[in-house]
């Protein structure tokens, strides 16, 4: 691999191992990041260096996309290089491809860094999942985020990239129609309310069944992916899609990802097989044991996320935990639990977890939601069955490193 480096870069990939080795060592972190940040002080060339000649897929939105790079990985088959522990900007990224020769990869990329990480890595395929509101404290405002990927797709320096995008997406339609090649893909979107206006002119879009579009000329394009009852359509192809983790969003993720995979030569019925064996992702959708409960452990860090997997509890009487943490990588402000419609959990008792546990009391209150705060999680009674617990970010990791597999 380091044969076609210079010395510069090559000093740097030494320095890269040396610290993501020592990180682990130390139990500092996962090594996939420190040692990238320096690689790339070393030599900001070498993420591109790493990426010339291999076959490259990118994933990109505000949610979904580490499941979807999971569900890329898995239907592609075989040995492909990745960024699974979810370090998904360059650094991460320069680690990923430090570690292996494969000539196969699937990087997760961070919605801001996307077009630098394009300009960098000249991917084959770009998925365009989604994008809204996250992280209030320093996330941009998300229209702009569609400016800049619209930017990017312009380049002629991309002309050769294929984008497979989520068309009932009207900020995602917005920045993908600058791209030459496009395979528009109709899925499950439950969240838009961040795209309310147009992109293009800020009038007010009109929603109509399974369309939208705006005075000005904006509309959802005509699609190549699309459902047909439980199967999948690309390209005319059907196929049906059975997946063992939850949600209607994660068959959409399934079916983007099965179009990413079909433009580089896999076929729709292998990956989707493959996908159909994946149980979770990195412990998301997962079940497991701690101190005589049983969890199902679910991931939600923002509003759309919540909305996702709030449809997907059972409509009984049910506890279900939620932990709401406020610390550096779930963004300060927990402002936006009041734009999540908690008010779906009617009917169950909600057990409140977490740094900001009094937050999320405050907001059940209002929606007239019975809960408890659990000050010391020791105390809450054992429920029968398995219990959801949804977590945002910093929480999910506190979960899942005090329980284990059932």
């Amino acid at each position: 691999m380091s044969s076609g480096l210079s010395l510069r870069e090559r000093v740097a990939l030494a320095a890269l191992r040396g610290v993501n080795t020592a990180s682990r060592l130390l139990r500092r972190g996962s090594g996939t990041v420190a040692g990238g940040r320096v690689g790339l002080r070393l030599a900001p060339t070498l993420l591109a260096s790493l990426a010339r000649g291999r076959t490259i897929v990118v994933v990109s939105g505000t949610n979904g996309k580490t499941t979807t790079t999971a569900l890329c990985v898995a239907g592609w088959g075989g040995e492909v290089t990745t960024n699974r522990t979810g370090a998904n900007m360059p650094a991460g990224h320069v680690a990923a491809l430090a570690a292996s020769d494969n000539e196969r990869v699937v990087l997760e990329v961070d919605e801001a860094w996307l077009a630098d990480v394009i300009a960098a890595t000249r991917p084959r395929v770009a998925v365009l999942l989604n994008l809204s509101r996250d992280q209030l404290d320093r996330a941009n405002e998300v229209r702009r985020l569609a400016e800049r990927w619209r930017q990017c797709l312009a380049d002629p320096a991309n002309a050769e990239l294929t984008v497979v995008a989520n068309a009932n997406d009207p900020l995602v339609v917005y920045a993908a129609l600058e791209a030459g090649d496009v395979r528009w893909c109709d899925v499950p979107t439950g969240w838009t309310l961040d795209a309310r206006s147009c992109p293009r002119c800020t009038l007010a879009l009109h929603h109509g069944e399974g369309e939208w579009r705006c005075s000005c000329g904006l509309a959802k394009p005509a699609t190549t992916t699309a459902f047909e009852g439980e199967d999948l359509s690309v390209d005319q192809v059907r196929v049906p899609l059975a997946l063992a983790i939850p949600g209607q969003f994660n068959r959409a993720n399934a079916a983007m990802a099965a179009t990413a995979l079909v433009e580089v030569g896999v076929a729709i019925d292998e990956s989707l097989t493959r996908m159909g064996a994946v149980t979770g992702v990195e412990g998301r959708f997962t079940t497991r044991a701690w101190n005589g409960h049983h969890l199902h452990l679910l991931l939600a860090k923002n509003p759309a996320g919540f909305d996702a997997l709030l449809s997907t509890l059972s409509d009984d009487a049910s506890d279900v935990w939620v932990a709401i943490n406020a610390n550096g990588a779930d963004g300060r402000d927990p402002s936006w639990l009041y734009d999540v419609a908690f008010e779906r959990l009617a009917g169950h008792r909600v057990w409140c977890f977490g740094d900001r546990r009094l937050d999320l009391a405050t907001r059940l209150d209002y929606a007239g939601v019975n809960f408890e705060v659990a000050d010391d999680p020791l105390h809450v009674p054992i429920a029968p069955g398995v219990v959801a617990l949804l977590a945002n970010y910093t929480a999910f990791q506190e979960w899942l490193a005090r329980s284990v597999p059932c």
